[in-house]
């Protein structure tokens, strides 16, 4: 096993004298230095260079203030007439996901999800492939140390044009001896982080990313398990369209049977990355990257200064940064299979993460809604908005329409329209989103099931609107998540790998 740290890792000298401990100490003192450039660029590129996408930064003063007086307006306002119109229009983002979903199960009908599209792989000589340099951040993962290795191992890219870096963190030591323990390939090295705050995975991979020699770089995490030739297929589809500056392979669940959470994960992640991940792409809307399996032409992603080491999700905000850049993003059809958390302890905060990190790149790109406007474009821009804040707002209203109808059942008014223009309003909005809603989010997983040969999934459908309240619960932890430690990135805990389901 090779190993570079940039900190502790000395090259073995020739015996003798105080001319050899002299060079020791100069090459240690040089590789510190290096090091300590890259934790500086690591953390600092996107906040220096481009504060304004920087997670880094506070929310801005308008921000601030706009959300103090939709907040009082809500709970404070003594008109019923003014609580009605914000209470309709908290029902436009649950209505935006719903036409988002409705938009891939149309397109997907008519055209096929990326599933059915099949790329050829190059007809190019081992010797003359580009070389592709693998990135996989490691933290407190000995469990899946050795599945990761045999999954890397049994990529078929050519060895020779091929560098894997395993992202280790100063001070884990349980992972360090795991992978010790391991028969590496000759393009595997370990890379140590020296350390620093924020420890976050996009951290790790800025730090790793100066050390490529890849003219493409792939990310994976320590769980996956990609299709043995998706570089290979990779690197055909970045031959066959040049202008591509980023690939999204498809992700799916191997752990699917385990429990009720983890059927509804692998429901979820099959309506996303075969279904409206794609939808996105033929809108020419902006993608928001999933955090693995994604391929990147290395002088693209650092034209988009890397990832943001301050947003924990890091993948998506790229995704958004790349649309702003003019870079164009596609769906890969090929997958990699990853592990879904079992039960609620691990699952509420991994989706924490995640919304907390769509709530931050929202925020992070509405700082100058100008600016946004001019580098997406109108349609463009709109779709922002109907995927990030419809996606977001949606599992933070959902609750409310279920408090509505416990109300109705209570007062006896629930299905009683109002007379009222505002009340009948709210009450046909209420009603079309919950009815629209559930049925889009369950006519898309069911397709998605079905077309990916997976129907037995079918049957955890009905427990979608508990799923649903769950995403609303982890929201509103992230939420307070956001004031309280808003660049906390809560480790997943993942087991060794079990045959796929």
């Amino acid at each position: 096993m090779r190993s570079e740290d940039g900190v502790s890792k000395l090259p073995e000298g020739a015996a003798g004298g105080g001319r050899t401990a002299l060079a020791e100490h100069e090459t240690a003192a040089g590789l510190n230095f290096a090091a300590a450039i890259r934790v500086e660029t690591a953390v600092e590129r996107l906040r220096h260079q481009r504060p304004d996408l920087s997670a880094g930064l506070p929310h801005w003063l308008w921000q601030k203030v706009m959300l103090a007086a939709l907040s009082s307006a809500a709970l404070l306002s003594p008109s019923d007439e003014l609580q009605k119109v914000f209470l309709a229009a908290l029902a436009v983002p649950f209505l935006s996901a719903t036409v988002i979903k409705m938009y891939a199960v149309a397109l997907g009908l008519r055209r096929g999800p990326v599933a059915d599209i099949t790329v050829e792989k190059p007809l190019f000589y081992a010797d003359v492939l580009p070389r592709y340099t693998i990135l996989v951040p490691l933290f407190r993962e000995p469990a899946v140390a050795a599945d990761l290795v045999e999954a890397l191992k049994a990529i078929t890219y050519p060895a020779q044009r091929l560098q894997i870096l395993l992202i280790l963190e100063t001070g884990d030591e349980a992972t360090a001896i795991a992978l010790a323990l391991l028969d590496f390939s000759p393009a595997m090295t370990v890379v140590t982080v020296p350390p620093g705050l924020p420890q976050t995975k996009p951290r790790a991979l800025n730090y790793a990313l100066q050390m490529a020699t890849g003219e493409f770089v792939v990310v994976y995490d320590a769980e996956d398990i990609p299709a043995p030739d998706q570089l290979m297929l990779s690197a055909s589809a970045f031959a066959r369209s040049p202008g591509t500056a980023c690939l999204q392979a498809r992700l799916h669940i191997h752990n699917a049977g385990a429990s009720w959470l983890t059927r509804q994960f692998a429901l979820e992640y099959m309506a996303l990355f075969d279904w409206i991940l794609p939808a996105l792409q033929h809108a020419r809307l902006p993608v928001p990257l999933g955090g693995t399996s994604n391929h990147f032409r290395k002088d693209a992603l650092i034209e988009a200064l890397a990832w943001d080491p301050f947003n924990v999700t890091e993948d998506a905000d790229l995704g958004i940064r790349f649309a702003r850049l003019g870079l164009s993003v596609d769906v890969l059809p090929s997958s990699t299979y990853e592990e879904a958390p079992t039960d609620f302890g691990n699952w509420l905060p991994q989706r924490t993460r995640w919304l907390k990190g769509w709530i931050q790149t929202y925020a992070v790109h509405t700082r100058q809604p100008l600016t946004l406007w001019r580098d997406l474009g109108p349609r463009a821009f709109l779709g922002f908005h109907m995927l990030f804040g419809g996606m977001m707002l949606s599992a933070i209203v959902h609750p409310w329409f279920y408090v509505a109808a416990a109300y109705g059942v209570y007062s006896g008014q629930l299905f009683s329209v109002p007379f009222d223009w505002g009340g009948a309003t709210l009450w046909w909005i209420g009603a079309l989103n919950l009815v629209a809603g559930y049925g889009a989010g369950a006519l898309l997983a069911a397709v998605a099931a079905v077309r990916h040969g997976k129907a037995s999934l079918l049957r955890s459908l009905p427990l979608l609107p508990a799923y649903w309240l769950l995403v609303s619960v982890a929201a509103y932890r992230a939420l307070w998540q956001l004031f309280r430690d808003p660049h906390r990135w809560e480790k997943t805990a993942h087991s060794a790998r079990r045959p796929i389901n």
